[in-house]
């Protein structure tokens, strides 16, 4: 593990940019960018038009580590490159943004009230290939819908497992159990998730660094303990489909949570501004996020 790298992510000032749309969500995101599904006819054209997409945002001087400590690359992106340099590379070199690589395969259907992620049968060889392009850590979403305790445990336990492999080879990965925002009983949901990730703490290795993506808790600073937890390096909150204005209210109630928002980030670009509004567009949203991450 890079100690630079982990000093950075653990007590610099600043939020992580979620750039890691994949197959499901990046024709959604060129569409909101102005590029419709009509504009290309491959998913490999659509990975191309999305990879240039975040090289203009990741090559903004607007985005840079005053305010940006981290960014969640697609494996794609991780192993295209920007300016010549592979993507965590450029990141790293260029800017002193610190990478992760999102590596979760989606989610299976929904069953006792809970997304379970798919099977990853690559994750070796996704995790050997994140440590040859010197990417930092990982990160993998499940989604919670309901209260449901048995699919809550089912949640927590199938991350914990992934991430004890991620440990294992000298990463850092962020588990991301997300709470539906439209959930009924979100609050309640999140009271027993907390429960069970307290209980699997008890008993991890200190020495195995992790991570925790939440959906802004119901409950102000309900997850605030968790940051006293020598193994947990950072806690950081995902937009979930709120708007910027709504998600950085919300965040910034919640003490030692940072932000790590992709929707809410990209929501005001488009492909036909030009660079000066391009920048000014991004330039507004890191502003926005990054106050609400340091308050």
């Amino acid at each position: 593990m890079n100690i630079e790298k982990l000093e950075i992510v653990k007590n610099r000032l600043g939020f992580i940019a979620a750039l890691d749309q994949s197959g499901g969500s990046s024709a959604k995101t060129l569409e909101k960018y102005g590029i419709p599904a009509s504009s290309y006819n491959s998913e490999e054209e659509m990975f191309s038009l999305i990879h240039e997409m975040r090289a203009r945002v990741i090559t903004s001087p607007k985005f840079n580590s005053e305010h940006i400590l981290g960014t969640i690359l697609f494996y794609k992106t991780m192993m295209s490159k920007i300016n010549g340099e592979y993507t965590s590379d450029y990141l790293w070199n260029q800017k002193h943004i610190v990478s992760f690589l999102k590596v979760d395969k989606g989610l299976l259907d929904e069953e006792n009230g809970v997304k379970l992620m798919k099977p990853i049968p690559d994750l070796e060889e996704q995790l050997d290939e994140a440590v040859k392009k010197n990417i930092f850590g990982t990160k993998m979403r499940s989604v919670i819908y309901t209260a449901n305790e048995k699919g809550i445990e089912d949640i927590v336990n199938q991350q914990f497992k992934f991430a004890e492999i991620i440990c294992n080879k000298g990463l850092v990965p962020i588990i991301e159990p997300e709470v539906d925002i439209n959930s009924k009983d979100k609050n309640e949901a999140e009271h027993i998730l907390l429960e069970k990730i307290n209980n699997k703490l008890t008993n991890w290795d200190k020495n195995k660094k992790i991570m925790f993506k939440f959906t802004i808790p119901t409950e102000d600073n309900l997850y605030l303990s968790l940051t006293n937890n020598e193994s947990v390096v950072r806690v950081v909150a995902l937009s979930g489909g709120y708007d910027i204005d709504t998600a950085c209210n919300l965040l910034s109630k919640n003490h030692n949570m940072i932000a790590s928002f992709s929707r809410a980030l990209l929501e005001k670009l488009n492909v036909n501004q030009t660079e000066e509004e391009f920048n000014n567009a991004l330039e507004s949203a890191i502003i926005k996020i990054y106050t609400a991450s340091i308050k």
